[in-house]
């Protein structure tokens, strides 16, 4: 055998001895690790995460906590699900894993009044949920991250103006006159809701990046610890902190969105009009000769809004201080053009220990400066109602600045051209928008530090002190020119300021202890608040005379100043009882005292009490595996509310405003000014609202389905409510007094649960739905069945109501005429039925028909997640809401001196109105047709998301995580209302009436997530 063959043959021998060696080894580090995963209960947990650390190779538990995977030796495999904390364990054959209960999560989830309370040991209505960042939609505001997600929680923002605010309501209103809105607390900090200028919504100081959880106190067992302002519910948001001894994080969350009008309302257009005008009267016999253009006045205010978001966050902690920064900015632009929110945020949390964790501080420091670009609010009508026969510009005379305008006949015989405009008639809306500027900056801090210290020689007891403040500032500057076709003939150059501050200070002590080796267990808290509220302003400007250049409506400081200022004293204190772990019972007690009120009337007492059985804890339930959770709740209680505006600080005393221009009094040479008095009301007093509230929470299969059912009965009396005196009585024949009474009653549902988990799809979806009635009971101190308080003031007829306070029903009812209808359905003008049977018909034949709040409120979320991908949606569901339509009722007249007005105008119409024929002579607008069923059902948002790890990762670097996704917001709502949107909220006096309303845009969104 030849030597280089040997060689040959022994390279290859080498060569398959270390490839079965290679072999040996790879086989020997290679394992498939079976195991099952049991809580501390012994009972498997279904759908854990099982995940070799540091990799994307998972799998997930079954029905029965089992799992099977492939690992090497060596690594190392971490378990996880929501509720328990995670294990890390070396891999092996067989894992048999116990994971216990998350304290953060289980313990001390639930955010209550002035402290935390265990998730299962919580008696009153709490619901307590943790942002989706995955299934969040588009939120630019914190409320956008609650809009029906949770029962009994009703979110109807105020249209589709960049940075809106949003009308909250926790099951329905309790109130009149004073406030419905619920008790905002920000990381322990009570607000005030009120903004100032340019900041219409108080909440978007919070960067909704920034939110690790909200809680909604809704029962009074739950809210009567607040006692004050309490009677609306109470929301509470809590924001991220940082953890200890981490590594910085740097995160990046932004996007750009492209933002469309999602309809328009269907009016005539150009050659229409001009073939109904034509028709109308005649071609020989037009009052006023048509224009020749096709100008769609719609389309001429709207377009495409492009907007972008951003944020940044620095998250880590040193051994003893957790921190958090971020930075954010907003720039949105509204589908009206002109209109603009733009906005920086900025926040801080500190949350250093020391003494080994005995003392304990929360820093919290939000800035935000805000910048808004208002667009006139009548140019939604007048782009209806504009002759579409008219070309937008004109440049034949400058009178109006180059806009085709009506104008009166005096342009033909005066040269005096300031009175050539038609004031009455529909203005040019490109004009209206061209021509104003409308600017708004405001800027906003609040900050707070918390202190909480365990005594080191009885640890059980603590001592938190919260001391905050809430400081605002807002200049609008409005500029609107000369040419402008608005009612000011003179223009208008002015600026109006706003200033508020809030400062609070609490602190209380608890004593908690568990005693008899778990047996009984206390938490005994009791403490004091104190609040002040200020809140100051002026306006500065005028308008010039053009030709002569004298002042017009002259506005100084010294005439407009005002200032307004109240305070909040408050003692209270709780206790939690548990007994075998399993029969709690909850005790509050609050005490108020308000500078709204008399010395007389001035405290009001706020108890309230709760009871809980864990049923689940019961021998005879213990053994039932299916069931993982079944708790009865039972709560009672009393809250308050003194809230009734700005401008009532001191209702009960009797004051004096200086009087403006021209109500002078002369005094021989000198003119002084002379004061007005105002009324008021020295036995005014709180008003409570009492809540009985029964519960029942539920879970199923380790939890993997829960659920809650609430009903509950809230009455409120001694209604802070304005009444007729007779005259001379007062200064006024309209009084604040405390009289009348009204209830909501109401069930709420929801349910969460996870329908199908593989090792892939994991299928989560959540539902919740809430019925409510709300009923005045009383409204005189005396029982009159005829008595009501007309509300809902409408555009027709200058003072014209459309709605009423009236014991047996809702708060602002419609209140109209029954109409008579012909053979073919169609409504007969001015022809209503006579429901007294007197043979005329009156005030006396209105009645009560329908009201604006929904009987019926359901949202439904679903998120599916198919390994790195995910898909998720939302809707809405509003059931039984009416709505009065006066963009409608407004423009039905289409006779000849409608269409044409007798002031020398031609105006448009909806092509609904020409299906109704009405001349326009009448109360026809009080009529019960123009009150329109407005149920709808509205997808708020769908996501289609994927997302990466170890993106750029390198030797010593574990690379970037992250997730891109695509959002379609408002895609589409199904109703069988005529208007723009069936979703109407209207002012807090007009609630449910449908004028100039922002539409709401349907907005694509392209976003990226990105984790350093």
């Amino acid at each position: 055998m030849k030597i280089e063959t040997i060689k040959q043959r022994n390279k290859l021998l080498i060569a398959m001895m270390l490839g079965m060696l290679l072999s040996v080894q790879a086989f020997a580090q290679s394992l498939t690790v079976t195991g099952v995963v049991k809580d501390n209960m012994g009972e498997a947990v279904i759908g854990a995460n099982v995940v070799v650390k540091g990799t994307t190779n998972g799998t997930i538990t079954d029905f029965d906590g089992n799992f099977t995977l492939t690992a090497n030796k060596g690594d190392i495999i971490v378990i996880s699900f929501i509720g328990y904390q995670p294990q890390e364990l070396p891999a092996a054959a067989n894992m048999n894993v116990i994971l216990k209960d998350d304290s953060q999560l289980l313990d001390d989830v639930v955010v209550i009044g002035y402290g935390t309370v265990k998730k299962d040991d919580a008696t009153g209505s709490v619901t307590a949920i943790k942002p989706d960042k995955i299934s969040k939609g588009i939120t630019t505001s914190p409320q956008d991250m609650i809009t029906g997600k949770i029962a009994g929680v009703n979110v109807v923002s105020t249209g589709g103006t960049p940075g809106a605010g949003a009308t909250i309501r926790v099951r329905g209103g309790s109130s009149l006159n004073a406030s419905n809105d619920p008790l905002i607390v920000i990381d322990g900090l009570a607000m005030d809701n009120d903004g100032v200028k340019g900041m219409s919504n108080p909440l978007s100081l919070v960067n909704p990046n920034d939110i690790e959880t909200f809680t909604v106190l809704k029962d009074a067992s739950a809210t009567a610890i607040y006692g004050s302002r309490a009677s609306n519910g109470v929301i509470i948001i809590t924001t991220k902190k940082g953890s200890a001894g981490s590594a910085p994080k740097v995160s990046y969350d932004g996007n750009v969105s492209f933002g469309k009008l999602r309809s328009k309302l269907d009016v005539m257009t150009g050659d229409e009009y001009r073939e109904y005008v034509t028709n109308l009267y005649g071609e020989e016999k037009l009052p006023h000769e048509l224009g020749t253009a096709n100008t769609d006045w719609q389309d001429e205010i709207y377009r495409t809004a492009i907007s972008h978001d951003h944020n940044i966050t620095i998250s880590g902690g040193l051994k003893n201080m957790p921190y958090r920064v971020s930075l954010s900015y907003t720039n949105q632009n509204g589908i009206i053009k002109t209109s603009n929110f733009e906005r920086f945020t900025a926040s801080v949390n500190l949350a250093p220990a020391f003494f080994d964790n005995y003392l304990k501080f929360n820093i919290n420091a939000k800035s935000m400066v805000a910048w808004n670009q208002y667009a006139d609010g009548g140019v939604v009508g007048s782009a209806i109602t504009m002759d579409p026969t008219r070309p937008v510009y004109d440049n034949s005379t400058n009178v109006f600045g180059g806009y085709y305008q009506w104008s009166t006949k005096a342009e033909f015989n005066n040269p005096d051209w300031l009175l050539t405009k038609n004031s009455l008639a529909p203005q040019n809306p490109v004009a209206l928008l061209d021509l104003k500027d409308d600017q708004a900056k405001s800027k906003s801090f609040i900050g707070n530090i918390e202190v909480d210290y365990k005594f080191h020689f009885l640890p059980d007891l603590r001592i938190h002190a919260n001391l905050g403040a809430d400081y605002s500032e807002g200049r609008q500057t409005t500029i609107i020119s000369p040419y402008s076709y608005s009612n000011n003939y003179y223009g208008w150059n002015g600026t109006s300021y706003e200033y508020k501050y809030n400062l609070s200070g609490s602190a209380y002590l608890q004593y908690i202890k568990d005693f008899n080796e778990g047996k009984h267990a206390l938490d005994v808290m009791v403490g004091m608040e104190e609040q002040h509220f200020h809140r100051t302003g002026y306006e500065i400007g005028q308008g010039t005379d053009p030709v002569t250049g004298d002042a017009y409506d002259e506005r100084k400081r010294d005439n407009t100043a005002y200032g307004y200022h109240s305070t909040l004293l408050s003692y209270f204190g709780r206790i939690n009882y548990t007994f075998l772990n399993r029969y709690l019972l909850t005790a509050t007690l609050r005490q108020d005292g308000t500078s709204r009120f008399d010395s007389n009337n001035r405290w009001g007492t706020f108890p309230s009490f709760a009871f809980g059985w864990k049923m689940k804890e019961e021998s005879f339930l213990q053994d039932v595996d299916f069931l993982s959770d079944l708790k009865l709740r039972l709560g009672w209680g009393i809250t308050g509310q003194q809230n009734l505006s700005n401008t009532m600080d001191f209702p009960y005393m009797a004051l004096y405003t200086a009087n403006r221009e021209f109500a002078y009094l002369p005094m021989g040479d000198q003119y002084l000014t002379t004061l007005r008095p105002g009324a008021y009301n020295p036995d005014l007093k709180w008003e409570e609202t009492t809540t009985w509230n029964a519960g029942i929470d539920f879970g199923f299969l380790n939890g993997r389905i829960t659920g809650t059912l609430d009903y509950y009965y809230r009455e409120t009396n001694d209604l802070i409510n304005t009444v007729y005196i007779p005259t001379g009585m007062n200064f006024s024949n309209m009084l604040t007094s405390n009289v009348g009474s009204l209830r909501n009653q109401g069930v709420e549902f929801s349910i969460n649960a996870k329908p199908i988990v593989t090792d892939d799809f994991v299928w989560d979806l959540g539902y919740n739905i809430t019925w409510n009635n709300n009923k005045i009971t009383k409204l005189t101190a005396s029982d009159d069945s005829d008595y009501y308080v007309a509300t809902g003031g409408i555009s027709t007829a200058t003072g014209s109501t459309i709605q009423a306070h009236k014991v047996g029903y809702a708060a602002s009812s419609f209140y109209v005429y029954q109409q008579v209808y012909d053979e073919n359905g169609k409504p007969v003008e001015n022809t209503f039925v006579d429901r007294n049977h007197d043979g005329m018909i009156n005030d006396s034949d209105r009645y009560i028909y329908k009201k604006p709040s929904a009987d019926v409120l359901m949202g439904l979320t679903s998120k599916m997640t198919y390994k790195n991908w995910d898909f998720s949606f939302a809707f809405r569901a509003s059931i039984g809401n009416y709505v009065y339509n006066d963009v409608l009722a407004n423009r039905s007249d289409v006779s000849t001196t409608g269409i044409w007005s007798t002031s020398g105008f031609y105006s448009n119409r909806p092509t609904a109105a020409l299906d109704l024929g009405f001349s326009g002579v009448g109360n026809y607008y009080m009529s019960d047709y123009f009150v329109q069923n407005a149920s709808f059902l509205r997808c708020d948002n769908i996501t289609l998301g994927y997302s990466f790890q170890n993106l750029f990762k390198t030797n010593g670097y574990n690379g970037v995580g992250g997730r891109i996704y695509a959002t379609v917001q408002n895609p589409f709502v199904i109703t069988g209302y005529d208007g723009l949107d069936p979703e109407v909220q209207g002012s807090a006096d007009t609630p449910g009436i449908d004028n100039n309303i922002y539409p709401r845009p349907v907005t694509f969104l392209i976003g990226l997530s990105l984790q350093f």
